[in-house]
């Protein structure tokens, strides 16, 4: 059995919030497919609004807190992951570009990634492929074609929730073909050695 992570990123700035909705909804369809392929998977939640005031301060002073060095690690080690950000004025909130932007740039090269958006009417879904999509993809990340967003409508009953249901669906099971065709990631030991002892001894 192969064990996969998973980083499950979501920025709603209310308790409980729609974006965590929608993230714990699009969670449970990739764990339920990468389950299905054989794989044993660990999902690494990351509250960004638990995270405000830590990504204000390493944008002004370009260091991170623990709190918040250990969800930018948790991105970086992940095999894969979801992004769900609340949409404001036909764009998503701040809150979750500034975590965007405290990534390390290479944190995302090369990684699975589902996209998912929220808000109060369809009319700001647009943000997923004129907004969302593009920051992902300038980073490197392997975006799945499909992208989720959920208006509050579609949380209004059984008959609503179907064809979000089906869009989820289809969603994580890209992000799972995409994350079976890779490795799991290795974390590199930070405190392994980079040199041979005998090169140590010739002072390589």
């Amino acid at each position: 059995m192969t064990r996969r992570t998973l980083a499950v990123i979501t920025a709603g700035l209310s308790q409980p919030s729609a974006s965590r909705l929608l993230a714990d909804q699009l969670t449970a369809s990739a764990v339920a497919e990468l389950s299905r392929a054989g794989d044993d998977v660990d999902t690494h939640v990351i509250e960004v609004r638990d995270l405000a005031r830590d990504v204000a301060n390493n944008l002004v002073t370009g260091f991170p807190s623990p709190a918040l060095k250990a969800a930018i690690d948790a991105v970086a080690g992940a095999d894969g992951v979801i992004a769900v950000a609340p949409t404001f004025r036909a764009s998503f909130g701040g809150l979750f570009k500034s975590f965007v932007d405290v990534l390390d740039e290479t944190a995302l090269d090369g990684k699975p990634v589902l996209i998912g958006a929220t808000g109060g009417t369809a009319r700001h879904s647009l943000v997923l492929e004129h907004a969302m999509r593009p920051v992902f993809s300038y980073m490197h990340a392997v975006v799945v074609p499909t992208s989720v967003f959920a208006a509050t409508e579609d949380w209004a009953g059984d008959a609503s929730l179907a064809p979000l249901r089906a869009r989820i669906n289809s969603a994580a099971r890209e992000l799972a073909a995409e994350i079976e065709r890779r490795g799991p990631v290795e974390v590199a030991d930070p405190f392994a050695l980079t040199t041979s002892f005998e090169d140590l001894l010739k002072g390589e």
